[in-house]
């Protein structure tokens, strides 16, 4: 493609977009297509045997996306911890995708380099981290997660694990403590890394679904008496069901009096650090050893990133740092080949869009963005406890949950839960084929809820104050459709 070409089409292709952005309040968040229905917009044909011209796959390949989409920036976009995508990261996005650095090495990509690492820096100031530790961006929360696994497994296995394994022969069993409402990231490392499942010790929840620091110690020390080897437990930084946030500053207090890797996992909440109104607790991240966030959540930075810090940051070479002869000599300064780092070599400069965004809101512009999701999330919270057929059930950071009840079950005695939970579900699934707003559920004490979480700047009073009466009315037609009623 030459450069006029290049230029005349990109022109094209960003005025296109800045019309969807422009546009966006006004489509439904979600096309509500079947998957057969998406297919056959696409097609089914073979690989072409010729190639096209650019222009009008660029016009195709914006109106396929356009049309057949889930909108996360949309302002009723409430569903996942997803953020909505600043545009400036978008177009951190284009010039990182023209200039193509690999930051696998320094000196394959040195401006590059340095800007993930003051990016790092910079994260870890928005959390309270200490200076002197170190990090990484990665692809998400689940990467991040992993990376903080094997730095505790590196730190806290008294054996060389990277040689020996994970279960050399005569080695006591590894066990690691959290509690059921964390990621199932932890079941893929546990998994991916060679301990098995099994070696997931599950602490007790509270009534609020955060970690009872008494079961914890009480299941270490049965662990120690039958000869296994606590190594690891992992807190969390709001949950992705209901956003609770486990008593950091006690849990760390008992890592540490236990020599256990204190493991953060703050995907989702640990950007409301230091926020006003956020828990108290959360400002135990700091006290973590490594703790995982997500640029891509609540910086709302565009699809991929996430990040991860360690307080020590000797233990990322130690724990991945491989030099065969085909890579260039360890650097002896302190530039950083990131390839020694984490897990992958070649790495994509997804650093730019964060570092872009960090700089043009700063901290007060984040603060004051989080701040205003948390108090929209209590807005809706307070809104469903108004509403005759909603209850709510759960507030945690910017996620709120509820569940619609017909009129004539508002009395709890005598509830036919199953029906709720099938009613509830039946709502879920109008409400994102819709298109008005888009919800998800959790299931909390094994009950089917509906979900809201608010990670978008774009989202107002005004969108909040809606979805109660869009919820209740889904919910009327369908409990008349299911109970065999009559309008």
């Amino acid at each position: 493609m030459r450069p006029e070409e290049f230029r005349s089409l990109g022109h094209a292709l960003v005025d296109r977009i800045a019309e969807f952005l422009g546009s966006l309040r006004d489509l439904p968040v979600a096309s509500g297509q079947d998957a057969a229905a998406v297919r056959a917009r696409l097609g089914s044909g073979g690989l072409p045997e010729r190639g096209a011209t650019p222009g009008a796959l660029l016009d195709e390949a914006a109106r396929l996306v356009f049309e057949n989409a889930v909108f996360p920036g949309h302002p009723r976009f409430l569903g996942y911890v997803v953020g909505a995508g600043a545009p400036i990261g978008a177009l951190a996005d284009l010039l990182a995708g023209a200039v193509n650095q690999n930051l696998g090495a320094w000196h394959l990509a040195p401006m590059a380099t340095e800007i993930e690492a003051q990016t790092v820096r910079w994260i870890g100031e928005l959390l309270g981290f200490p200076e002197g530790g170190g990090g990484i961006l990665t692809s998400g929360g689940n990467m991040a997660n992993f990376v903080g696994f094997l730095a505790a497994r590196r730190a806290k296995v008294p054996w060389d694990s990277r040689t020996a394994g994970v279960a050399p022969p005569g080695a006591p069993a590894l066990r690691l403590y959290t509690t059921g409402e964390t990621h199932t990231w932890i079941h893929k490392a546990a998994d991916l890394f060679g301990l098995g499942t099994d070696a997931i010790r599950r602490v007790a929840a509270d009534a609020e679904l955060r970690m009872d620091p008494a079961h914890l110690e009480r299941l270490v020390r049965e662990d120690r008496a039958a000869g296994r080897l606590p190594f690891l437990v992992v807190a969390s930084a709001g949950t992705v069901s209901t956003g609770a946030v486990d008593p950091l500053p006690r849990v760390a207090e008992i890592a540490q009096r236990e020599g256990l890797w204190f493991h953060v996992d703050g995907a989702y909440g640990g950007f409301a650090a230091g926020v006003p109104g956020a828990p108290e607790d959360l400002r135990g991240v700091a006290l973590a050893d490594s703790i995982a966030v997500d640029p891509h959540k609540w910086l709302y930075a565009p699809l991929e990133a996430g990040c991860v810090l360690v307080r020590d940051r000797k233990i990322l070479p130690a724990t991945f740092e491989y030099r065969p002869p085909y890579y260039p000599a360890e650097p002896d300064d302190d530039r950083i080949d990131y390839h020694s780092w984490g897990p992958q070599n070649s790495r994509g400069f997804r650093a730019l869009k964060v570092w872009l965004g960090l700089r043009l809101a700063g901290r007060e512009g984040y603060r004051a963005m989080i701040a205003e999701d948390m108090a929209l999330a209590r807005r809706l919270f307070d809104a469903a406890a108004l509403h005759p057929e909603l209850e709510p059930v759960t507030l945690g950071l910017s996620i709120a949950t509820f569940r619609f009840v017909p009129a004539d079950m508002a009395a709890p005695a005598g509830r036919d839960e199953g029906y709720l939970d099938r009613l509830n579900a039946a709502v879920l699934e109008r409400l994102q084929s819709g298109g008005e707003v888009f919800l998800s559920n959790a299931v909390v004490r094994d009950r089917f809820l509906l979900r809201s979480c608010i990670v978008n700047f774009r989202t107002s009073a005004e969108d909040v104050d809606a979805v109660p009466e869009i919820v209740a009315r889904a919910g009327r037609e369908l409990d008349r459709a299911m109970r065999g009623r009559k309008s």
